[in-house]
């Protein structure tokens, strides 16, 4: 029988018989833990290994996402906890300018297609947007990562999606991986791989594929499989020097647990109501609603292509009175960006407050907490009861969210 993507990448790091649902030890290829949890992995690795050295340090990081820069004491502490002993361990440090982890290894081939990689970030599975295997973990674990280089992992068995149709505007990668929600549902890939295909998958840019990869949490899936296209593979090539780096792709006679079809020809855009990612609608069915925040950003919606979306919608207008609308970039790589092309002027000139690199509003450390009663459109992906204050967050793409802005209402975006 042959064998999934996910196989052949545990195999590749593996010298024991891989197959789903075996328990087998995985070499890996990076692991980081963020300043949340980070000084958490630090305790416990003194208290397990003491002043022992790391595994590789080459291989080793810290990357702060969440709170950025500290805005209270007790994260303040954390961080320089962590700084004090990278230093000591000959660890680099992605620091509070950097921005999301998750990206911040892609764009610094840290992880490459086939690449394994796991830290305390519940999202590094974005990394299937590349090929490449990233995986969240405890803080023990991942202290016992750094001290050993490996970790063990039950093999997952993987399903297969294929999207039929192609994506055409105003929708966006958001609406497709908000159609994916809402035909599995918050449990619909649960402790499995997927594995996406079909035309409109093929023509996702990076940007579009770490949105869909981003939110297979959402859907109880362990890591959402993209294979990488010539586009994808030059960037990673670029970004980590090495022309040897190659597709994988899954056997032909592979078996999968199940093949599941969505057809996106007559997609609308969608939107995730209150209180649950997986409670998807169209927009229709909820427009008129009034919105009194906005937050475009996360690691599902904080790339410079989702940001210039908003601006080219933006531009020369100027965003509803009384609303709030917020713009957090993934990474200083895109803050730089949209310095560079104008976009950020743009943004500023529409009203909205563009902050520091960072994981923004949902990681309840940012801007873009909202209050009771307070009604936010957000891009990232989750919004339930408490994750972002006492509010109501509806989950949409940075074009949905743009209309929002500008109409103080929930609003059907025009073609």
């Amino acid at each position: 029988m042959g064998k999934t993507i996910i196989e052949k990448i545990i195999q590749a790091h593996s010298d024991e018989p891989v197959e789903a649902g075996k328990i087998v030890w995985m070499r890996l290829d990076a692991r980081t833990a963020r300043d949340f949890g980070g000084a958490n992995v630090v305790k416990n690795y003194r208290a397990h290994y003491g002043d022992t050295p790391v595994d590789d340090p080459s291989k080793t990081f810290f990357t702060f996402d969440l709170v950025t820069p500290a805005n209270n004491i007790p994260y303040a502490i954390n961080q320089q906890l962590c700084r004090d002993w990278a230093k000591t361990q000959g660890v680099r440090v992605f620091d509070v300018d950097m921005g999301i982890g998750s990206h911040v290894a892609i764009e610094h081939g840290l992880a490459w297609p086939g690449s394994t990689f796991v830290g305390t970030d519940s999202h590094l599975n974005i990394l299937g947007a590349i090929g490449a295997f990233g995986q969240g973990m405890g803080d023990q674990d991942i202290a016992f990562t750094f001290r050993a280089g490996k970790t063990w992992f039950e093999v997952p068995y993987t399903m297969k999606v294929v999207i039929k149709g192609e994506l055409k505007p105003p929708c966006t990668p958001k609406d497709l991986t908000l159609a994916c929600l809402r035909r599995l549902g918050a449990s619909g890939a649960l402790g499995q791989a997927v594995e996406f295909y079909g035309p409109a998958i093929d023509a996702l840019d990076l940007a579009g594929r770490i949105t869909l990869a981003s939110m297979m949490t959402e859907m109880g899936g362990i890591i959402g499989l993209i294979p990488p296209s010539d586009e994808v593979l030059a960037y990673c090539r670029q970004r980590t020097g090495r022309s040897d780096l190659a597709a994988i792709h899954a056997d032909p006679d592979v078996r999968y647990t199940q093949e599941i079809e969505i057809d996106i020809t007559d997609l609308e855009p969608l939107i995730a109501c209150p209180p649950k990612p997986d409670n998807v609608k169209t927009v229709r069915e909820v427009a008129g609603a009034k919105v009194d925040s906005v937050f475009i950003g996360s690691c599902t919606n904080g790339r410079y292509e989702d940001m210039k979306a908003v601006a080219d919608l933006v531009r020369g207008k100027r965003i509803a009175p009384g609303v709030v609308a917020s713009v957090v970039p993934a990474t200083r790589e895109v803050y730089a960006q949209m310095l560079q092309t104008g976009v950020l002027q743009t943004l500023f000139d529409a009203g909205f407050i563009i902050s520091n690199p960072g994981c923004g509003g949902c990681a309840s450390g940012h801007i873009g907490m909202v209050g009771e009663r307070e009604v936010q459109v957000s891009t990232s992906n989750r919004n339930f009861a408490g994750k972002q204050g006492p509010g109501d967050i509806y989950l949409a793409s940075p074009v949905v969210a743009a209309w929002a802005a500008l109409t103080g209402k929930i609003t059907v975006p025009e073609a």
